[in-house]
């Protein structure tokens, strides 16, 4: 199919990509829209509820998304927030899906160089929109008026050209403190188009039930985002307890989630659900033998059982003595990862 009128050859990811980044939006009115259809030799279609642009790719159409209920409040003059176009299909199980987000991702990374901001949706998009259950990780190239992502939509990988300041003034405005106000994580790093990027503040889990949840939703995605931003993670989490705030646990993330938990004598950690590194012999490439003596192997993507992992830690930290969710402490350690400083907004656990 052809992606241009009177073209022959479908561009690639790369050339796509630049030609978003290039587009005149002209402020993403409808005549803008129109301008930016035209400049792409895309074709208007769709409905008013549901409008497309019909691009040509083999990947399929391109979706707009009109400012409705959920969307206006955060715009300043915009009818749309986004553009959003398939770039690849992939089977729908968590591997697949990471592995064709980890191909895309790498090939916009060598064309438009890293992105500026990386980190997961959760299960809460922008404005409010949910996304595909194996993992939401984004990468995004911010500027100035328009931002281009890589994001994980519900069959494959999706650029999406947005304006910048309605996405950024809904994330920012999640910041009010409610349970569950924001989820997944934000990475940024120093890259001059981060500029006068805000953030927005976070909110404490108020019981036990909050954290596992939220818990669980993290670790049962963990893997799968690892492997499609391409990226490691290594936390260490505290528990405040009457004798100060030892280690934890330390949960380490690459291809695989391994947890290893560091049980205070008294805590029955076999009763509890750990093992050691003779039932979990793939730990032994990340921690020593008998250090820590208390393990679990959760597998890779798709693989985690999220609320288990999560029922199993939140057992351990309160038999630990860790009385309340405010006393479970993500290490400031896991906020550098691979030149991003990370805030992990689905936890609801203070950093320090």
């Amino acid at each position: 199919m052809n992606a241009q009128r009177g073209s022959t050859e479908e561009p690639s990811l790369a050339d796509l990509a630049r030609r978003l980044r290039a587009a005149d939006t002209g402020g993403w009115t409808p005549d803008g829209v129109n301008a930016l259809a035209d400049g792409l030799g895309w074709a208007r279609g769709g409905t008013a509820d549901r409008p497309v642009l019909i691009t040509g790719l083999s990947s399929g159409d391109a979706r707009l998304r009109p400012v409705g209920t959920y969307e206006e409040r955060y715009t300043d003059g915009e009818s749309y927030v986004e553009l959003a176009v398939p770039v690849a299909a992939a089977a729908s199980d968590a591997p697949a899906q990471a592995a064709a987000f980890r191909a895309a991702g790498e090939e916009l990374t060598a064309a438009l160089g890293r992105p500026s901001v990386m980190g997961s949706h959760g299960d809460m998009g922008p404005f409010y929109d949910s996304g595909p259950l194996w993992g939401a990780p984004f990468m995004r190239w911010r500027g100035s008026p328009d931002t281009l992502e890589l994001r994980a939509g519900k069959a494959g990988p999706e650029l999406v050209l947005q304006p910048t300041g309605p996405a950024e003034n809904w994330f920012w405005r999640q910041g009010h403190g409610e349970e569950h106000a924001l989820s997944g994580f934000f990475g940024s790093n120093r890259d001059p188009a981060n500029a006068g990027l805000g953030f927005p503040g976070g909110w404490t889990a108020r019981s036990w039930e909050t954290v596992t949840r939220s818990l669980g939703d993290f670790l049962g995605a963990l893997p799968a985002e690892a492997v499609a931003l391409g990226v490691g993670f290594g936390m260490p989490f505290y528990g405040r307890t009457g004798g100060g705030a030892p280690l934890l646990f330390d949960v380490t993330c690459g291809d695989r989630l391994s947890i290893g938990c560091f049980a205070p004598d008294g805590v029955d950690a076999a009763a509890l659900g750990w093992g050691t590194v003779a039932e979990h012999p793939a730990t032994a490439s990340v921690w020593r033998d008998d250090d820590p003596v208390w393990r679990v192997d959760a597998g890779g993507p798709g693989q985690p059982k999220g609320r288990a992992l999560a029922e199993m830690l939140v057992a351990t930290a309160r038999a630990a003595g860790v009385a309340e969710p405010a006393g479970l402490i993500v290490g400031g350690e896991a906020a550098y990862v691979d030149g991003y400083h990370v805030t992990y907004y689905g936890l609801g656990l203070p950093t320090g």
